[in-house]
This record gives structure tokens, C-alpha cells and sequence, in this order.
């Protein structure tokens, strides 16, 4: 079967979270429960960009491939061919990490 091809519209962007961290800074090994979804991930891929009154689209401050921060409960997650992904919306990516 074909892999999916996922191209957000507007202003949203595709991220794949990072791995969660499965040991703690002193060492303890955390089960997947007490593990918390991680606020980081990669972007996969973007949108246009937002509609403007004027009928131009903004540029997109992103660009795939780029390590984000975003907000707890940001975005809508969905599942492809077997990934877990989040759709948000670009405002609620809160930095890029470099």
C-alpha cells in the first residue's frame, strides 16, 4: 500500500513529537505511564500560509524539518500509516530550537 501524503492548509503544520525521555536526570527509569507527551517535535510539513483580507497569503515562520515548542495541548493528533502526528496551528508553536 502507498504511504500517505499529508499537506496541511492555511496555517497549520504537521509535527512529529520527539521520543519522551524514558530515564530521569538522576538516573530513575520511567514506565510508559509516568512518562509525559513531550512538547517538542520536527516539522513535517506546512501549510501556505494564513489568508489574508487582502487575498495574499503570510509567509509560514517555519519550514520543514525544524525542531519546535508548543503549547500542552496544542493541535489535533492523528495517526498515519501507523505514526502518531499533530496538526497545529503555526500560533501555537511557541519557538524554535536551534
Amino acid at each position: 500500500m502507498a504511504k500517505l501524503k499529508v499537506r496541511p492548509l492555511g496555517d497549520k503544520v504537521l509535527v512529529k513529537r520527539v521520543e519522551a525521555e524514558s530515564k530521569t536526570a538522576g538516573g530513575i527509569v520511567l514506565p510508559d505511564t509516568a512518562k509525559e507527551k513531550p512538547k517538542r517535535g520536527i516539522v513535517q510539513a506546512v501549510g501556505d500560509g494564513k489568508l489574508l483580507e487582502n487575498g495574499e497569503r503570510s509567509k509560514m515562520q517555519v519550514s520543514k524539518g525544524e525542531e519546535v515548542l508548543f503549547s500542552s495541548y496544542a493541535g489535533t493528533e492523528i495517526k498515519i500509516d501507523g505514526e502518531e502526528f499533530l496538526i497545529i496551528d503555526e500560533s501555537e508553536i511557541l519557538a524554535v530550537l536551534s
